[in-house]
């Protein structure tokens, strides 16, 4: 994976199923204002924009079905808790819970 500090992407590998799952954080595109604040007058300064958001918009989105991706799901909260709860639904419909 490359620019995961810009873009959030990764990829997981369960422990449980053997699946790897490619995780993508998506966000609005209203990012917060960040960057340096000057210790004397309390103010932003070097406004960084959007860069290093650490997720993508929906549109910059790789994971679609065009890109060959089945069951795809969105979800709030860790990525990690929504792969643990898609592990164990995959265990149960294969009898192994």
């Amino acid at each position: 994976m490359t620019n995961t500090d810009e873009t959030g992407r990764f990829l997981m590998k369960s422990r449980l199923t053997g699946i790897v799952y490619f995780v993508e954080p998506i966000y609005n595109g209203k990012t917060p204002e960040w960057g340096d604040v000057d210790p004397a007058t309390k103010k932003l300064t070097g406004s960084y924009g959007s860069k290093y958001t650490g997720a993508v918009t929906k549109k910059e989105s790789l994971i679609t079905e065009e890109n060959g991706f089945v069951n795809i799901g969105y979800f709030k909260g860790s990525p990690f808790g929504a792969i643990e709860q898609r592990d164990r639904e995959d265990q149960k419909n294969r009898g192994l819970l």
